[in-house]
């Protein structure tokens, strides 16, 4: 697994998202989603949406992401 492919899953499931995702160890990542989707959801729902898009991944070839989730005036 590699930080563009997340990137990739992340975007095809938040179409609407700019998305950053780094870490170059190949099970650590660090992930930042500005998304209007994540608009009047609490921080916990916006990590599931992300996590959503990358089903299986998480926990298996994915073993840590950390997450940043805003929308896009929250920025900064």
């Amino acid at each position: 697994m590699d930080s563009n492919a997340i990137e990739q899953m992340i975007r095809a499931g938040l179409p609407d998202a700019e998305v950053i995702v780094s870490g170059d160890d190949g099970v650590h990542f660090e992930a930042e989603v500005v998304c209007e989707s994540f608009r009047g959801k609490s921080t916990l729902q916006r990590h599931r949406m992300v996590y959503a898009t990358l089903g299986e991944f998480m926990g298996r070839e994915i073993h840590a992401l950390a997450l940043r989730t805003d929308v896009p005036e929250e920025t900064g």
